[in-house]
């Protein structure tokens, strides 16, 4: 029988699909997603108990299977209205369901992409903004579609996208000839209700000391811009021709193993992966040599706002995940480069317009990776050193926005340590701008071409289960202790202070005081220490949201405001940034509301959100392409085992390392 977490089959979402259809009978319907409804947590606890005790048969209650359908009834006024409902997959029924009505808005679909692209094309108005311009032979406009962010002031709540504008070189006959280096001035706005352009916003492209909304453009719009190629063929030097082959070998294969499609044992560890087309891959049921560790982990937002003022860029402000979905812009992982070794794919399913299930393969990739000295001591005596090597499980995705490219990874290794780690890459978003000037808006990283001030605000959800699922979060911090004859007579002492987080509420880094989150189960003490067993994180001390409290991009993204939240479980709370983020004018339902509740959270069941990021003042070396930004949440064991658990690791030697070739040492100490 299937398990519980595991994703929705194509059987089980064309199942979901049909219900839908039957309770609106004669109606057209406009399919967003459908996917997994996790079960309650309690009920889910209950089973995963069963099975961990080993005692799952035919007959072992299961908890509701059940699909979250989001869709558009189209009316006769042809204005979509924005529906959920909660399918019984077992029953074939449907049990929930609700009108969401107009204040919010469903994610972005690629098939609207499309739409935008296709109106623009025959668009008079469109048309007309662009006869401004003279587009040199051979290129052609592109447009990329953006979420419209919050509105403008004269704007009511109906949907709207926004695209913009770039001219592409054709004339190189390849289809990966860089756009981005030739961006346009306009942005067309479309009504997704009436799928027409109702308007094309002019940008600025003045630089500084130009105001806000003076249109310096000219008629050769792109004669100073500059081509900046990325694809290898296209490249004016080439490829470099002296790097040598580093291949990852595995002769005697993995030493993971993976059954029931989606658990995982690896090196004392088990889990579960999942996906969703919202959050991409999701970790659920994590345990370490028989003890429970994590109850689910997963990215639950992202929001990148934009720092330039001049209308209409203060309208920048994306939510990846809320906006677009981080499962649906996944990539099609490829053998030997998006992962390397001998390689797990998992495959996803998404929903097609008519509801219709569509395999995304490859969707998550799982591998092995070494990752330098796990840990290592010499003996100056006797001359022995004995190493490990830091070998982690990886389990992997990648989503593609527009530009932009996330690489997203979370990593297991035999200390008993996971790491979330974000990597941004992809194509800064640019603008144009007049020769020969620069911005306080941005960085000019190519001629004509301004890469724009920004951020990007990452938040992880953290639902721990330390030796079980009622814990508690202690902020443990380090105080120096000034110079006293009682105490500290020679000034070295410095004072560990732990406290107890009693209700719902936020907390910031503080790398002065070492400020540290410690996940405990104060239930249960570790024989040595006498400490309460836990699981810590120190959070990263990065620049949080720099948009004006006062201001859109500040009230919709609370969640970017604190490095730390902490908050009592309720199910279905997964989204930081709310559970509608397109054209939110403020954060609703998410964990910023979470917090404002005030629930105990001590000794009970416990949700942990890390908030961190980049400031993203753009260098010339980030173009054409972006070298990776590296962001981690190192969550280690605290007191919870009582020695360093990867102490039995063996210290083999690798067989396949060898000294470098003679030739290869005397060129490198010429």
């Amino acid at each position: 029988m299937v398990h519980p977490l595991a994703i929705l089959s194509e059987a089980e979402t064309n199942l979901a699909r049909d219900v839908v259809k039957a309770a609106h009978p004669k109606t057209v319907i406009d399919f967003r997603e459908i996917y997994l409804q996790e079960p309650p947590k309690a009920q889910l606890l209950e089973f995963l108990a069963i099975e961990h005790a080993g005692r799952l048969s035919p007959t072992t209650p299961r908890p509701p299977r059940l699909a979250l359908a989001q869709y558009d009834v189209i009316g006769a006024d042809r204005i979509p209205q924005y529906q959920e409902s909660v399918i019984d997959l077992v029953t074939g029924k449907r049990i929930h369901h609700i009108v969401v009505g107009k204040q919010h808005h469903a994610a972005l679909t690629l098939s609207e992409f499309d739409t935008l692209v296709e109106k623009c094309m025959t668009s008079p108005l469109f048309q007309q903004a662009m006869a401004d311009f003279d587009l040199p032979e051979g290129f052609e406009v592109v447009i990329e579609p953006w979420p419209y962010g919050g509105l403008d002031s004269q704007d009511d709540n109906r949907r709207y996208f926004q695209g913009l504008c770039f001219a592409q070189d054709k004339r190189s006959g390849n289809p990966d000839s860089n756009f981005y280096s030739f961006p346009l001035p306009v942005i067309p706005v479309m009504d997704a209700h009436t799928q027409q352009i109702i308007r094309v916003d002019r940008p600025a492209t003045g630089g500084k000391g130009d105001g806000l909304r003076e249109h310096t453009f000219k008629r050769d719009i792109i004669g100073h811009c500059k081509p900046s190629e990325y694809i290898p063929e296209l490249l004016p030097e080439g490829t470099r021709k002296d790097l040598k082959p580093l291949n990852v070998v595995q002769p005697e294969g993995p030493s993971f193993k993976v059954t029931d499609e989606s658990l995982v044992e690896w090196q004392k560890w088990r889990l579960r992966v999942a996906f969703n087309p919202r959050e991409g891959a999701t970790i659920h049921d994590v345990w370490y040599d028989g003890r429970s560790v994590m109850h689910r982990l997963a990215i639950s937002e992202m929001t990148v706002p934009y720092a330039d003022p001049r209308p209409p860029f203060h309208r920048k402000q994306a939510f990846d995940f809320g906006d677009g979905g981080g499962g649906n812009m996944a990539n099609n992982l490829s053998l030997g480069c998006d992962c390397l070794g001998v390689i797990k794919y998992f495959d996803a399913v998404i929903t097609g317009a008519d509801g219709t299930a569509q395999k995304l393969p490859n969707a998550i990739c799982l591998h092995e990776q070494d990752s330098g000295i796990a840990w290592k001591h010499s003996n100056w005596r006797t001359g022995r050193a004995v190493v490990t090597r830091h070998r982690e499980l990886v389990v992997q995705f990648i989503i593609t926005l527009a530009n932009y490219e996330y690489i997203f990874a979370y990593k297991f290794d035999q200390s008993g340590g996971i790491t979330v780690e974000a990597r941004a890459t992809g194509i800064l978003n640019v603008v144009n701008i007049d020769a020969g000037k620069v911005s306080e808006f941005g960085n000019v990283v190519s001629g004509g071409v301004l890469a724009q001030n920004h951020q990007h605000i990452f938040c992880v959800r953290i639902d721990p289960a330390v030796d079980g699922h009622t814990n508690s979060v202690v902020i443990e911090e380090s105080h120096p202790v000034p110079m006293n004859a009682a105490t500290n007579p020679h000034g070295n002492f410095y004072k560990v202070t732990k406290e107890t987080v009693k209700r719902s509420s936020w907390v910031d880094a503080a790398p002065q005081l070492n400020r540290t989150i410690k996940m405990v189960n104060p239930r249960k003490t570790n024989p040595i220490s006498g400490n309460p067993v836990g699981y810590k994180f120190i959070p990263q001390a990065t620049q949080t949201l720099l948009a004006d409290p006062d201001s859109v991009q500040a009230r919709r993204a609370q969640f970017a405001q604190h490095h730390v939240w902490v908050t009592k479980h309720q199910d279905n709370e997964f989204y930081a940034g709310g559970r509608y983020t397109l054209q939110s004018q403020l954060e609703v339902d998410g964990v910023a509301d979470a917090a404002r509740r005030g629930d105990v959270i001590s000794d009970t069941d416990v949700v942990v959100w890390n908030t961190f990021g980049i400031t993203h003042n753009p260098r010339v070396e980030d173009w054409p392409v972006m070298p990776v930004e590296i962001f981690q949440l190192m969550l280690r064991p605290a007191d919870f085992f009582t020695a360093n658990p990867s102490i039995d690791v063996p210290s083999d030697k690798n067989v396949s390392s060898r000294l470098a070739e003679a030739e290869c040492c005397r060129q490198a100490h010429i």
